[in-house]
């Protein structure tokens, strides 16, 4: 059975460094039998997350998706030195899934990705992307991808021009992929 994957993030510019990475790291899981879907940029664009107001029919579809996911990816730009506004609100959105039989992203793997002009921003976005997902009890790979758009970028077929990136997204594909059969089987 095709395990389901959720790809989460990138920046509301279209085809940001960040949301070409996800796209890579889904395409690499995709080369390993998954079924991806993936939010990004305008998709993720919804309001300001309160918990006791109504779901936006925006929101909706994405919930579903991260309620059936088997693993999920996030990326984010990092924003001086932490996770973007867009992708924080849309892990907010997850507190929809608190009353779950596996609330939040609780037994999923969680690849975090974290793209920034420079290293220590990706570095301590990427630590952040941790902790919430540590928050949201999930599982994160033990790689976690930092890409320093100043260094390596993503072209249009989502491949990044460093040959260490290219690998890593790989081995983050491979990981999650691994990590949520040990999940499941445990």
């Amino acid at each position: 059975m095709s395990k389901q994957i959720v790809g989460i993030g990138g920046s509301i510019d279209p085809d940001s460094q960040s949301e070409r990475a996800l796209r890579a790291v889904l395409a690499a899981a995709r080369a390993r039998g998954a079924t991806t879907t993936s939010f990004t940029g305008r998709a993720l664009d919804f309001p300001p997350y309160h918990p006791s107001a109504p779901l936006p029919d925006t929101a909706r579809a994405y919930i579903e998706a991260v309620r059936s996911a088997d693993a999920v990816v996030i990326s984010s730009p990092g924003y001086h030195g932490t996770v973007s506004g867009l992708v924080k609100n849309a892990l907010d959105y997850l507190e929809e899934l608190r009353t779950d039989d596996r609330p939040y992203l609780d037994g999923r793997a969680v690849a975090p990705i974290a793209v920034a002009r420079g290293w220590q921003a990706a570095v301590s976005t990427l630590g952040t992307l941790r902790q919430v997902i540590h928050a949201l009890r999930g599982w994160p790979t033990p790689l976690g991808l930092t890409v320093n758009s100043a260094v390596t970028t993503f072209g249009p077929d989502d491949v990044p021009d460093d040959p260490a990136v290219a690998a890593s997204t790989e081995l983050l594909a491979a990981q999650m992929m691994q990590f949520h059969g040990v999940i499941v089987a445990g």
